[in-house]
């Protein structure tokens, strides 16, 4: 078996030597810069920072992304929730929401309960074991924010939480517009 943190290491220098090489090589044969579209730099970034969190929960629980991504919600909102609505708070499909919460369900982390005004709900909700491995998964959490800090630095940390904040509203905006039809 190979030692968590030797496996996180590796990822760690894979990561960071892929994005490395890919943000020094010029992408522009067709004149477009796509080193410099923000969609595509925020996806690299994200995946950068997720997988190297990923690698953390993955070796200490076998988590799969999906299954922190169904667990997180819940155990921040102590509050039993449905599945659209951890989709909706996670940015995830309702098939993988699904393959989570009978993964979690499974090893007795969560537990559904019918809605009795309509059937076609279940109410989500973690049990004491769900709860205790999510309280454990944050300490994991707030020690990989302070490597991230570190890392970044205070004034990389500022300049990303104001852009992002400037992203999110962005959103807040588009999703209130009312949609156009066709």
């Amino acid at each position: 078996m190979v030692d968590a943190s030797l496996a996180f290491g590796i990822l760690v220098a894979i990561v960071t030597i892929d994005f490395v090489t890919i943000k020094e090589t010029p992408m522009t044969a067709d004149g477009f810069e796509l080193n410099a579209f923000l969609p595509y730099r925020l996806n690299r970034a994200a995946e950068f920072v997720a997988l190297r969190f990923a690698a953390q929960y993955k070796a200490r629980y076998q988590l799969t992304r999906p299954e922190w991504r169904t667990l997180a919600p819940l155990g921040s909102t102590r509050r039993p929730m449905t599945a659209t609505e951890v989709g909706a708070h996670s940015a995830m499909h309702k098939t993988k929401v699904s393959r989570a919460v009978a993964a979690l369900e499974e090893r007795r982390w969560l537990t559904r309960n019918e809605n009795e005004g309509d059937r076609r709900l279940e109410h989500l909700q973690l049990t004491k074991a769900g709860l205790r491995a999510y309280v454990e998964l944050t300490a994991l959490a707030a020690s990989y924010q302070a490597e991230l800090d570190a890392l970044v630095g205070a004034a990389g940390m500022q300049a990303l939480t104001a852009g992002l904040e400037a992203i999110e509203r962005a959103i807040g905006k588009v999703e209130k517009r009312p949609r156009r039809e066709g």
